[in-house]
């Protein structure tokens, strides 16, 4: 085993603390060689240090002999009093410069100056606070902003969730939930895996444990897509309960309902049920180290197998069978209507055969033909071909 280095840094956000002083500290999400993710925080004071050293430390690359040779990037030096607005607005330029510094040449973005620096630390795990002062406030970066770091639009606000029941975390990288705890999400994964904190706690949290404060979470899902999206099955999965399929690995399915707890309703031929998200690969994705090691953490818990559920909302989830996803999924409904189509021609030749000639209609005046129910079916929008069922 060769000695650790940084894959990657993502810039999340930054904190307003109000102990022992009100100040500000940045958030990064950190990933290792060994595929292991940790968040630090770091005051800008610190970083701007820590790149004076760097800069120190490698001359020619700093530009600090021949300004062409530089390929340490550009970091301005804090200003005399920082508050939130430069804060806010330096995110763009912080998180520009982390994506740089891990893509420099080995000796610069592996040397120990910068190792340490992202290493955990102590005040990390376990921050300073006093219980008398008000939390910090958490401000986290929209995935837009992350997407294109020159362009940040402003701040979100964390939003706080509520466990509905006790969770024993099975790794390190969780965290354990008591019924009633009140978190706060970091991160949402597709896979139904949140990143959360509590207090001086952080870790993963299965998203079915969790519910908003201000009502049922069934709002935050996407509606279904009857129509299917392709995605291939990354890993094999037995089904354990009723409505879950089995699958094998390589397998071509369809997505046509994605649910926030990670267990999507899928469709594999005729047949529709739940499969965890984190072993579904969209069709023409590559696949990321990230995803290859979330992966092994295994599927989280379904929403409905959890005990002794205590929800603060009257109104529960809206719940929907198997058989209405089957029964809206395009393609039987294109099968019933060839299926009716096949009869209803037979019905037409059988009553041909039968008529008497005087009985039969005069000629009428030629009228266009309607549109078959195929020709709706793919042609038209699915709020029509719903209202001519």
């Amino acid at each position: 085993m060769g000695d650790a280095f940084i894959r990657h840094i993502e810039l999340l956000g930054y904190e307003k603390r109000f102990f022992p002083s009100q100040h500000y500290v940045y958030m990064f999400l950190v990933m290792w060689n060994d595929l292991s993710e940790k968040v630090v925080y770091r005051r800008f004071a610190e970083i701007y240090e820590f790149h004076k050293a760097l800069k120190e430390m490698f001359p020619i690359e700093s530009g600090d002999i021949n300004t062409e040779n530089r390929i340490i990037p550009h970091l301005p030096a804090p200003k005399w009093f920082d508050g939130q607005r430069s804060t806010e607005n330096r995110q763009g330029t912080l998180a520009e410069y982390c994506h740089t510094l891990v893509s420099l040449p080995p000796k610069i973005s592996r040397c120990l100056h910068v190792v340490s620096f992202f290493k955990v630390r102590h005040d990390d795990m376990n921050p300073v606070t006093d219980s008398q002062i008000k939390k910090p406030e958490v401000f986290l970066l929209s995935k837009d902003s992350k997407k294109n770091p020159t362009d940040i639009t402003g701040p979100i606000v964390l939003q706080t969730y509520r466990a509905i029941a006790d969770y024993e975390k099975s790794s390190t990288t969780e965290m354990a939930l008591k019924a009633g705890d009140m978190v706060d999400v970091v991160e949402k994964s597709e896979n139904g895996w949140w990143f959360c904190q509590l207090k001086n706690k952080r870790g993963w949290v299965p998203a079915a444990y969790l519910e908003p404060m201000d009502g049922p979470d069934e709002s935050e899902e996407q509606e279904p897509n009857y129509a299917g999206e392709v995605y291939k099955v990354q890993k094999s999965y037995t089904a354990v309960e009723e409505d879950e399929l089995t699958l094998k690995e390589g397998d071509t399915i369809e997505v046509i309902h994605k649910l926030l707890d990670g267990w999507w309703v899928i469709r594999k031929d005729e047949t529709t049920g739940y499969y965890p998200a984190m072993y579904l690969q969209k069709g023409g994705e590559v696949d990321t180290a990230v995803k290859s090691e979330r992966m092994k953490r295994g599927a989280p818990p379904r929403r409905s197998t959890i005990r002794n559920v205590k929800s603060i909302h009257k109104q529960g989830r809206r719940q929907i069978s198997q058989e209405t996803y089957r029964r809206n999924s395009r393609k039987y409904i294109q099968k019933q209507w060839n299926m009716q189509g096949k009869s209803q021609n037979k019905a037409n030749v059988i009553i041909e055969k039968n008529e008497p000639e005087d009985n039969k209609p005069k000629a009428q005046p030629a009228v266009p033909p309607r549109p078959s129910k195929d020709l709706i079916l793919n042609r038209c929008t699915e709020s029509t071909w719903r209202k001519i069922l």
